[in-house]
């Protein structure tokens, strides 16, 4: 949590301020509504700057404070401070090998109004796609009668973060797409494009199973597999941004090709294709089909562990490297590792925690799914837009 500025001889008394707003706004932004006394307690801020800010907010027409619904207390309730929604919207795009999705999302992190559509044949080329992003948008934004001031988009590939330049995205056959500099030449608002599942880690450390975790890891496994750490409570980003294609560990030497030019990487032995060889299902099993085939596995644990031991074997060995390497306290399973059985869920889980030495050292790294389910991305990349946007509402 960012904490706000006290009172030294180099800070301006308007600095403080702006930061202090900032970081209000920032705690109801994430937390949701909150009385003054608790915002003076998370602040450390004295009552009456409390309420200097709130008012100055309420005037703005950034926050509202409401009466809560009437308890069982007695005495005069206090009032709740709310974010919202309309002061600040966001666009949040998440790119994916099949499909898009869309979506305009409030301050406070409702979700006001979105729109998706599949990938086929041309509809996958940049062009195509650019396009659609900036007119489904501008359709969406109409129909609330918003304007977003910043967006977020997320895409499975390898991003220079500085600008949006997309590298990389192999799985989308995709390479060196200044995606970030087209949208903004059009959208007219900062862009910020990253890797999915640096924006899946944002996503849940804010708003799903890591809130409260300083250190951890997202694994974002569809057709490819990648990786988000949220490292002492920051994103990791790395040189220019390239960070988390965890994928493309090689665990397995002897294994099969990969695209990137490697043999037997970990995506090759827990990605879409892998999963669908152990579920004995053609490689090109649409997802629909695969999702049944885990849920009606989930219903049997010992033939799910059975059926699924040589990838849960592969499943576990990537995860031993990367709780060895990074040290998460917490490790989540996104896209269709959610929907792994949870017997198999739990044998991984237990594997890793029995054979790494750092989660033995920092007294069992938690191994468990996605809570935020199929907006995961979409949240990551609205609150990535939103760190560009608070300082300024």
């Amino acid at each position: 949590m960012i904490k706000p500025v006290s009172s030294s001889p180099v800070a301006r008394p308007d600095e403080v301020r702006r930061h202090n707003r900032t970081t209000l706004l920032r705690l109801l932004h994430v937390g949701g509504p909150s009385t003054r006394a608790t915002l003076a307690a998370e602040l450390g801020l004295n009552r009456s700057t409390i309420k200097t800010l709130v008012d100055g907010l309420a005037e703005a027409g950034v926050v509202e404070e409401k009466v809560p619904r009437p308890g069982r207390g007695a005495g005069r309730p206090s009032l709740l401070v709310l974010p919202q929604p309309h002061a600040a919207v966001v666009l949040a795009v998440d790119l994916q090998v099949e499909h898009v999705a869309i979506a305009l999302v409030g301050l406070g992190g409702q979700i006001l109004g979105r729109n998706s559509w599949n990938l086929r044949g041309r509809m996958g080329q940049p062009d195509e796609v650019i396009t659609h992003v900036i007119e489904s948008t501008a359709i969406l934004a109409g129909d609330l009668d918003v304007t977003p001031v910043a967006a977020g988009v997320s895409v499975p590939g390898v991003i220079r973060r500085a600008d949006g330049y997309v590298h990389e995205a192999p799985n989308l056959r995709w390479t060196d797409v200044a995606l970030g500099e087209r949208l903004g030449g059009v959208l007219q608002i900062p862009i910020l494009v990253g890797n999915d599942a640096e924006f899946g880690a944002v996503a849940e450390h804010l708003r799903g199973a890591a809130r409260g975790a300083s250190d951890i890891v997202y694994i974002s496994a569809d057709v490819g597999v990648g990786g988000g750490v949220i490292a002492e409570g920051s994103a990791l980003r790395g040189g220019s941004g390239y960070v988390g294609e965890i994928g493309h560990m090689v665990i397995r030497p002897d294994g099969r090709p990969c695209y990137c030019g490697s043999s037997g990487c970990w995506e090759t032995e827990v990605g879409e294709a892998a999963l669908c060889r152990a579920l004995g299902l053609p490689e090109d099993t649409p997802r629909g089909a695969i999702l049944f085939e885990l849920r009606e596995l989930g219903r049997d644990p010992e033939a799910a562990l059975t059926r699924l031991a040589e990838f849960a074997e592969w499943l576990t060995l990537g995860l031993i490297n990367v709780v060895n390497l990074l040290g998460p306290q917490l490790v989540i399973l996104g896209d269709l590792l959610t929907v792994l059985p949870e017997a198999v869920l739990r044998h991984v889980g237990a594997e890793v925690r029995r054979r790494s030495l750092v989660s033995r050292a920092v007294g069992g790294t938690r191994i468990v799914s996605s809570a935020l389910g199929a907006d995961v991305k979409l949240l990551g990349a609205a609150e990535v837009a939103f760190e560009v946007v608070l300082d300024s509402v």
